[in-house]
């Protein structure tokens, strides 16, 4: 697919609510962004993910966003969504602590109650043009709006990842949000923070 070139300074930013579901739909398209995930991989523990993964998956996905608050916000280029960034308050996200691969190496840093921005989609041939940096502003922006008072991240630090290993975003993403890094248990997997 040919690269779209787009102006960051023209993108705009939106909390997917109940009436943008068919944006993300069609951002998503039949797949649900990687394999079936409908962003759904972070909240249910791994046996019942593999169970849904697909139709139960989109449906969970959809029951979310319909009963609110938003679970993240959408990108556009010209009224086309064009990207995505899951955020929401960590505890949300069941594998963070339940994962056997997670609960140690993305283990709370401390006490303090944080919202994780989790998962990045970008629309094939809207890549690799800065939209993860602006839209993970935005991210920052709306938990802030919630009342976050840290928002976290769990980039993988292993160079240039194909898009689909690239779900958690880039180290570079982060940094580039203003978000520094507060703990590495694995040389591979740190954790960042912004205070908004």
């Amino acid at each position: 697919m040919a690269r779209r070139r787009i102006a960051v300074e023209d993108l705009e930013f939106h909390p997917l609510t109940p009436e943008r579901w068919p944006d993300l739909v069609d951002l998503f398209g039949e797949r649900g962004a990687w394999g079936g995930c409908w962003c759904m991989w972070w909240r249910l523990p791994a046996a019942e993910f593999d169970r849904l993964r697909g139709e139960g998956t989109k449906r969970l996905f959809h029951g979310l966003v319909e009963a609110g608050p938003p679970p993240g916000i959408l990108a556009y280029s010209m009224g086309k969504p064009v990207g995505w960034c899951a955020v929401g308050p960590r505890e949300v996200y069941v594998r963070l602590a339940s994962s056997p691969q997670y609960r140690t190496v993305l283990a709370p840093v401390d006490e303090l109650p944080v919202w994780s921005a989790v998962c990045f989609y970008v629309r094939p041939g809207y890549r690799r043009q800065g939209i993860t940096v602006p839209l993970l502003q935005a991210a920052v922006s709306y938990a802030a709006s919630c009342g976050a008072r840290i928002v976290e991240g769990y980039p993988v630090d292993k160079g240039w990842l194909p898009a689909p290993s690239a779900w958690t975003g880039p180290v570079e993403t982060f940094r580039r949000a203003g978000f520094v890094e507060v703990c590495r248990r694995v040389p591979h997997r740190p954790i960042f923070r912004c205070y908004p």
